[in-house]
């Protein structure tokens, strides 16, 4: 069994060079399969608001979403480091608000840590929840959840003065106790220059090379999508997408055709011997027993 990172042990791995791999997930069968993939850090990422839940954009998921998300995640990877995302409104109201929010999370879910969009203009209340003691990830260059006020989805960091500004919010994060910066659309060179700045490591996401480490989302390296938009700074690994609609399809199919079920997915007269459990897995006596509850919960039902 595997120990889950800490916030420690994730800028040791900075200072050793040893990149750091983050992907999201939002539920349970998901981070069980990132966890034994040897994932080092699972993001729950507002993302969800895009790829599980239908939204335009991030802005609509709520507190209470993130948590229902966090909660199934923590179940399924026990064992690994898991950040949160704050969603849109449960910060920039305050430090009180913004501890309270995460605090919720941190409690309710179970993770380890919680991630905020923004920089210096946030950097107060990213130290108010390291003060009450809730490990923060920053998160600058593009903020999904500001893309009404940035004017969409543009790269950053793509002269002096905004390489500047990427660092100065940077700093301002670490210095307010954020253990990591999240890097997003932002142009190689001011990914190395923010990364070469900070003590704490780097997560890119379309940042180029120069970062101590890499984020995706779940359903882009799988092409779990329908229709998949191809993104510039994804490598896919698979393609889900075709993979789950040709399987249901061929199951659609064989029932139209009724050539599903056949006779081995029926069931045995009670009293009769049948191989395999009702849900698959064991023989024998523990099989028929199997059988034995279910017939006798059918007759008292």
């Amino acid at each position: 069994m595997k120990q889950a990172l800490t916030v420690t042990k994730l800028k040791k791995m900075k200072r050793d060079g040893e990149p750091i791999s983050v992907l999201t997930a939002y539920d349970y069968p998901s981070a069980k399969l990132a966890e034994e993939a040897g994932i080092d850090v699972i993001l729950v990422g507002d993302s969800l608001g895009n790829v599980v839940l239908g939204y335009d954009t991030t802005i609509p998921v709520k507190l209470e979403d993130m948590i229902y998300h966090s909660r199934a995640v923590r179940r399924g990877a026990q064992d690994t480091f898991i950040v949160t995302d704050l969603p849109f409104m449960t910060y920039r109201l305050g430090a009180d608000n913004t501890v309270r929010n995460a605090g919720r999370i941190m409690q309710e879910a179970g993770v380890q840590a919680v991630k905020l969009e923004g920089g210096a203009d946030i950097a107060h209340e990213v130290e108010a929840c390291v003060r009450a003691g809730i490990p923060v990830m920053g998160h600058i260059g593009l903020t999904p959840q500001s893309v009404h006020q940035i004017g969409g989805y543009k790269v950053q960091g793509k002269d002096d003065a905004d390489v500047r500004r990427l660092i100065d919010d940077a700093k301002a994060l670490e210095q307010a106790g954020a253990f990591a910066v999240v890097l997003e659309l932002v142009t190689d060179r001011a990914a190395k220059a923010v990364s070469e700045q900070l003590a704490v490591p780097t997560i890119g996401i379309g940042a180029g090379t120069g970062c101590d480490g890499q984020v995706l989302v779940y359903h882009d390296i799988l092409q779990y999508a329908s229709p998949y938009r191809e993104k510039r700074f994804v490598k896919t690994y698979a393609d889900l997408g075709t993979t789950v609609r040709d399987a249901i399809g061929r199951y659609v199919r064989d029932v139209k055709g009724r050539e599903f079920p056949e006779p081995k997915h029926g069931f045995s007269e009670p009293g009769q011997e049948r191989q395999g459990a009702v849900y698959g897995g064991g023989t024998g006596s523990d099989a028929r027993k199997e059988n034995e509850r279910h017939a006798d919960l059918h007759q008292h039902s």
